[in-house]
């Protein structure tokens, strides 16, 4: 993906935009970054937001909204969105009790497709966004597969997150090529280490984040520092048709702050012409 557009997950530097949106948005425009994925907008307006992103000349490119936020006000959650200017929604997880498998999972189904329906009426794309629980035996096929296959493409479009198809034994470019033309948006995160027993290895907005204990800890790591094929990957999600790469990382590492951190993710990135 020559001269891609590269967005940066603010949840990755959480407590620095909790202090200061407007710093951290113009240090990652400093840093080479085209626009922004949000989690949250520590109570800012929308018109507040709007007006920061074009003073610093980003686009609000995407934003992860938890399902129930979605199902308290969809409405409410569109016209937000709308009026930064942000042309994707991203589904960002299921709790357990939610997930295939579940009693609660054709609710899940229905929400997701009601509220999929109204993005798309309104302009806006609804995606899901994986992690690597999605990745086990569901009715024949992987449980994100199910989810996919369940919706129709113009209603539910994939956000593909390479560091949990790697960590959950898949091949991430392989995986992106499945979904071409249905993967307008792809999270680009690095990660040492191996999938150890059931401990998660991920911190979640508003609950207790742990990391799994195993021979080979896990770390996540900017892009390009880890074990993951970026030239491959990148290929791939140009030939699934991607229009952004999103560079995320969970946690910072290598005795790096997170902005420091997407730096070297961005610097990474420049070097493959990104």
């Amino acid at each position: 993906m020559k001269n891609a557009p590269i967005a940066y997950q603010i949840y990755s530097a959480r407590k620095e935009a909790e202090q200061d949106l407007l710093s951290v948005l113009r240090q990652l425009k400093a840093l080479g970054y085209d626009g922004v994925e949000f989690a949250g907008f520590y109570g800012h307006s929308a018109q507040d937001v709007r007006a920061m992103l074009e003073e610093c000349g980003l686009r609000a490119v995407s934003s992860h909204v938890a399902l129930k936020l979605i199902e308290a006000d969809m409405q409410g959650v569109i016209d937000y969105h709308k009026a930064i200017g942000c042309d994707y929604i991203a589904g960002p997880y299921l709790s357990a009790e939610q997930r295939p498998g579940t009693p609660a999972f054709a609710g899940v189904l229905r929400t997701i497709y009601q509220f999929g329906c109204l993005c798309r009426d309104n302009g806006i794309q609804l995606l899901y966004h994986n992690h690597d629980f999605e990745f086990v035996s569901f009715s024949g096929m992987y449980a994100l597969d199910f989810l996919y296959a369940a919706m129709p493409e113009d209603v539910l479009k994939t956000e593909i997150d390479v560091c949990w198809v790697k960590y959950a034994g898949e091949d991430p470019a392989a995986y992106l090529r499945k979904y071409a033309g249905r993967a307008p948006v792809v999270h680009l995160k690095d990660f040492v280490g191996r999938k150890e027993g059931d401990a998660a290895p991920y911190g979640l907005l508003g609950q207790s984040e742990t990391k799994a204990a195993g021979e080979v800890p896990f770390e996540f790591r900017p892009v390009g520092y880890g074990l993951q094929d970026f030239p491959s990957i990148l290929k791939a999600a140009e030939d699934a048709g991607a229009g952004w790469v999103v560079v995320e990382q969970d946690e910072p590492s290598m005795g790096k702050t997170p902005l420091e951190c997407a730096e070297m993710s961005r610097n990474y990135l420049k070097k493959l012409g990104v």
